[in-house]
């Protein structure tokens, strides 16, 4: 495979408030949420076309409470690479009918879309609305926008792990704003893209310029809404996640669950990376990357040394590092502010958010160890 490179393309506006959308779900055994994330959509101030349910390898009454639902319901054939293969199989014929500048969201079953997340993408597509329908956006035009990401809050319930997740996302979502509701992953909650933006992917594959396959979805990544991302960004298009872009995703309820699904984000970006290489592209994430690393080693240095002074005795207390330490938490307690005063609160204990902040960074050397010695990949669904 030769070195993917970003391609420049020339700034244009390609909006089409005219383009047809339709709504395509991949759901393995989703019986009990198919119905509620269909009626979403419906409920859409600009609802879709068109509603495709694709159910893979199921073994209980997905495809039945998707048909019951309204929906149209084509079921995977042999699938034996899980969502993006599932995809593949739908993609082909559904794009066979669109034209280049109609519209094509990928959604999960597990997911609920705000009722303004269509009319907000649709309207930023042509990069001139901000997804509030009020405005421009700001900043650069460098290219045209192939895609709209959602933008994540975690659903209620969970207990206490729930709420940090929560938590996390409300954070992530405050990260998106302050980088211009840029998008560095095309989330797989839910992500409009153009028609001709994903034929182009596809024979950017065909053509050796990416890798992971010869389809839309790579088959060689843990995960392909991050992979995806990069091949649409490679090929020279804008990603952006707008506010108006919300959905609702569930929640992991317990740490195995949560281990096995972050193990695969985080081992999956990191494989994603060591395929993409070094590019005007990926050097950001890159260096995201290394900055994960540097904090994981920082927690441990202070774990390490906050045990060994309680190890000598009472410890000594300096007003400086006490100061520090209440900033630290202040900002723990700001950036929680919109997932309400409860996770406000929560984060002012500093202590839960630690050890949640060392679980992550055991995830993270643990796919990084596995990256590097090449170990069988693993996928659980969660």
């Amino acid at each position: 495979m030769r070195r993917p490179r970003a391609v420049p393309r020339p700034r244009q506006r390609t909006g089409n408030p005219a383009a047809r959308v339709v709504a395509l779900i991949p759901a393995h055994d989703e019986a009990d949420r198919i119905a509620a994330a269909i009626a979403a959509l419906r409920g859409q101030l600009r609802p879709p076309e068109r509603i495709v349910v694709v159910a893979d390898n199921c073994t209980d009454g997905t495809a039945e409470a998707a048909r019951a639902a309204g929906a149209t319901v084509l079921e995977s054939r042999d699938n034996r690479h899980r969502k993006a293969g599932a995809l593949n199989q739908a993609l082909d014929p559904l794009l066979a009918g669109l034209d280049a500048e109609d519209l094509v969201l990928v959604q999960d079953a597990d997911t609920t879309l705000w009722p303004g997340f269509l009319a907000s993408a649709v309207a930023a597509m042509d990069g001139t609305m901000d997804g509030t329908m009020d405005g421009p956006l700001e900043g650069p035009v460098d290219g045209p926008i192939g895609a709209v990401g959602g933008i994540f809050y975690g659903e209620p319930g969970g207990g206490l792990l729930g709420a940090l997740q929560r938590i996390e996302f409300h954070r992530y979502a405050r990260e998106i704003a302050r980088r211009n509701h840029r998008a560095d992953v095309l989330t797989g909650t839910a992500t409009l893209f153009r028609a001709a933006t994903l034929r182009e992917v596809r024979q950017a594959r065909l053509d050796g310029l990416i890798g992971g396959g010869s389809s839309y979805y790579s088959l060689a990544s843990l995960t392909e809404d991050d992979e995806i991302t990069k091949a649409v960004r490679t090929l020279g298009y804008r990603t952006l996640s707008p506010p108006g872009c919300g959905v609702v995703t569930e929640v992991m309820t317990d740490l195995p669950a949560l281990w096995h699904q972050r193990l695969r984000w985080q081992r999956g970006a990191l494989e994603n990376l060591r395929d993409y290489g070094w590019t005007p592209v990926t050097a950001p994430y890159l260096r995201r990357q290394a900055f994960m690393g540097l904090s994981v080693l920082f927690l441990a240095l202070y774990l390490v040394f906050t045990g060994w002074m309680l190890a000598r005795g009472r410890p000594r207390f300096s007003r400086f590092w006490l100061a520090v330490g209440l900033l630290f938490v202040l900002e723990k307690v700001v950036t929680a502010r919109r997932a309400g005063w409860r996770s406000q609160l929560l984060a002012a204990t500093l202590g839960i958010e630690l050890a949640y902040d060392a679980f992550q960074h055991a995830v993270y050397l643990r796919a990084l160890w596995d990256t590097l010695r090449r170990g069988e990949q693993q996928w659980r669904a969660t």
